[in-house]
């Protein structure tokens, strides 16, 4: 089989690997970096600048631990260094991993559709090339919106300009409370930027739980929320920039003034210069349109990640999906269960969830059991200064199986996987506390919210 793959990032990148690895002839298309989203504005600059902004309040409190640290400062330039430094190692690993594979050929360049079953490459270097195939993969990921007044001002940033910054704002508005938004605003918190965050719910495919004590729990002297209201305009005021907002239900407003203002209400399907009315591939609000297969309405064109219409933007979600079509026309029925799907909101400390949560169940009408364990009972947790957050567990009634995890605290993005696994694997409750879990360790939460629903967890009260 011919597969054509336009997009590398990781969905597109990791199809390529494993089509190739199963025989076939791939051509990779990719008009910008190698990587996407996810590794050039996205995943892996984020977490760089968490584990920065996690060492440096390490350092703010390390006289807790007995430690005394004079004259620390942050040095801007050393940080976007190794934000750059990180990105260019990984893309240079992909670029050494696709030149290891005979069968698959890479073209730097940008894809559009002039029939069916053939594109037209216009390469970066000059020329054009085109490539006809059997089988085709759209990969072409998300882009960044503008959806207010106001945001091509100066200092009116999106996640990837943010990325770009060679300073530490002393003020920023944050307007979005989703993953981009919160992301940063904990991020720059921790920097010592006074950060406002703008939106209406918090993080609002959380569990109501977590929704409801998010905010107590991400608690810095630096982080503002201003919740319950939509931003609906930005604009210059002197040396500073003002968001005018309106409150949710009702016609009050308020004003909000920062130096800078991050936009991270966010990313849409990018379908941009792919004509695919050649192709004869439905699209919807720029998002492709797919069936239960990820097949587009051309039977030889599937597509995958972002560029979905109303898909889950996960890099993860993406090499996944890509997985699944990569086998499926390959002759091999693919096993990974694409509904079970982690995701991590890496602020600090991290929040993570898997499956349903209790709204979901309460609206499906699904009887559930649940249990929590909080960190502060951990002794490993008490020891490192990690004592934020809960992990809650929701399980059938009858404990044989697992509906739902959510972990706000230290490692969430670790811990998450103990209920995936269970999850994928159809192991109960029973399953997960028969296990012997190390001590001291974090997982040791997990263990205590499993043994919880039991009814026989050493680290709660007795009944009576």
């Amino acid at each position: 089989m011919k597969l054509l793959i336009i997009g590398a990032g990781p969905g597109g990148y990791e199809a390529a690997f494993r089509a190739a690895q199963l025989g076939n002839d791939v051509v990779l298309v990719e008009k910008n970096l190698l990587g996407g989203t996810c590794l050039n504005i996205g995943c892996i600059p984020t977490k760089t600048m968490v584990k920065i902004a996690d060492f440096y309040s390490e350092v703010q409190n390390s006289e807790e631990f007995g430690v005394k640290v004079d004259g620390y400062s942050l040095d801007t330039e050393k940080i976007y260094q190794r934000k750059q430094d990180v990105m260019s190692k990984l893309r240079d690993g992909i670029e050494y991993l696709i030149s290891t594979y005979d069968n698959i050929k890479l073209l730097k360049g940008t894809a559009s559709f002039v029939s069916e079953n053939e594109v037209k490459v216009v390469l970066n270097e000059g020329g054009e090339e085109n490539v006809t195939f059997d089988k085709c993969i759209i990969a072409t990921g998300s882009k960044d919106i503008k959806p207010l007044e106001g945001c091509d001002l100066p200092k009116v940033l999106n996640s990837t300009t943010l990325l770009s910054l060679k300073e530490i704002p002393k003020s920023m508005i944050v307007i979005g409370t989703g993953v981009i938004g919160l992301e940063f605003a904990t991020i720059y918190a921790s920097f010592g930027t006074e950060v406002t965050v703008i939106g209406n719910n918090m993080f609002k495919t959380a569990d109501v739980e977590i929704q409801k004590r998010l905010q107590s729990i991400l608690k810095n002297p630096n982080l503002k929320f201003a919740t319950k209201q939509h931003s609906k305009k930005i604009e210059q005021a002197g040396d500073m920039l003002k968001v005018t907002t309106q409150m949710v239900g009702k016609d009050t407003l308020k004003e909000y003034e920062a130096e800078y203002v991050l936009v991270a209400l966010g990313r849409a399907s990018n379908t941009d210069g792919l004509n695919t009315e050649a192709a004869k591939v439905e699209t919807k609000d720029g998002g492709v349109l797919v069936d239960e297969n990820l097949k587009t309405s051309n039977d030889n064109i599937y597509a995958i990640g972002d560029v979905i219409y109303k898909n889950t933007q996960l890099a993860h979600f993406a090499t996944a999906q890509g997985f699944h079509v990569v086998e499926k026309l390959s002759g091999i029925e693919p096993k990974t269960d694409l509904s079970i799907v982690p995701a991590v909101l890496y602020t600090v400390p991290e929040l993570a969830q898997v499956g349903k949560t209790e709204q979901d169940l309460e609206k499906e009408g699904i009887e559930y059991d649940k249990a929590k364990s909080m960190y502060q009972a951990n002794g490993k947790a008490l020891a490192v200064g990690g004592t934020k957050g809960f992990i809650k567990i929701l399980s059938t009634k009858d404990h044989k199986k697992i509906l739902g995890c959510h972990i706000i605290g230290k490692d969430a993005d670790l811990l998450i996987h103990y209920a995936v696994i269970a999850m994928a694997n159809g192991l109960s409750v029973e399953d997960l506390s028969n296990m012997i879990y190390a001590h001291p360790t974090i997982a040791e939460v997990f263990k205590d919210a499993v043994e919880t629903l039991e009814g026989k967890s050493t680290n709660s009260p007795m009944a009576k």
